[in-house]
Parts: C-alpha cells; sequence; structure tokens
C-alpha cells in the first residue's frame, strides 16, 4: 500500500486556544478530495479527541495522515509521554485523569478513547513513560 496523499502536524501541550485546528484541516483535506460525509463525520470524531487528548494529557506531539492506495486513511497520533498508567482505565467511559483546567475549559469527561475506538475500523495504541503511540485505520467507502 502507497500514501497518494501525506500530511504531518505538530501538536503543542496546553494550547487548548489551538485546539481542533488539525483535525479541522484533516476534514478539510479529505472532505476537497471527495471522502464519504459518513466516513469523514467518523474521522473528525476520532480525530478532535485524540488531538485534544494530546493537549491535555501528553507532552504534545506529531499526527500524521495517509490516503493509501489500498482505501484506507491511517491517522497516527504519537507523544514524547508521560505514557498512559493504566489502559483499561482509560478504555472505561467517564474515567479521566484531566486537569482542573482542562475539566473548567469543558474537557476530560472520560470519552475520548471509548469514543475513538467506537467510531475507527482500526485501532491500536502502544503506551509506556516515554510516549503513546495511537493508529487509526478508517476505510473509505466506495
Amino acid at each position: 500500500m502507497a500514501s497518494i496523499l501525506h500530511k504531518e502536524y505538530k501538536v503543542i501541550r496546553d494550547d487548548y486556544i489551538g485546539a481542533g485546528k488539525v483535525s479541522s484541516d484533516i476534514k478539510k483535506t479529505l472532505s476537497t478530495i471527495g471522502v464519504d460525509a459518513g466516513v469523514l463525520r467518523r474521522i473528525s470524531v476520532a480525530c478532535y479527541e485524540s488531538e485534544i487528548n494530546m493537549i491535555i494529557h501528553a507532552w504534545g506531539g506529531d499526527i500524521t495522515m495517509d490516503v493509501t492506495d489500498d482505501g484506507v486513511i491511517r491517522l497516527v497520533f504519537a507523544d514524547p509521554g508521560p505514557g498512559i498508567p493504566d489502559m483499561a482505565k482509560a478504555m472505561t467511559p467517564g474515567w479521566s485523569t484531566a486537569s482542573d483546567t482542562a475539566r473548567d475549559m469543558g474537557f476530560g469527561a472520560g470519552m475520548g478513547l471509548p469514543n475513538i475506538k467506537r467510531v475507527s475500523d482500526e485501532f491500536d495504541i502502544k503506551t509506556s513513560e516515554k510516549g503513546t503511540t495511537l493508529t487509526l485505520g478508517f476505510k473509505v467507502e466506495q
């Protein structure tokens, strides 16, 4: 599988003002190339939740998007830490380690990872104290 479209983005820790900019650009880019509205909606949810998680819980990071010639849109969210100490809890709806600052801004309801997994066709997460890499795949309906 070869990438026919590739984009890279940086996410800054605690950048609540910029939250959602990457997700918006990805949605706009995929809309421009004609991705089905239903697939686009699922990607938008997963991308926004993942981007917010990097802002709230991680030390920033990188997002890459690839549209492959085999009909898959792959998003990779990679951060340098601190990692997710308890994956089972993190996947439990309503459980959150968000700071008071994040909660005061309306974030941190503990639905991020469960929502991301629910809307993704492929979901893979690897985490350690050195960082977390979340890889998502979405099949493009043709």
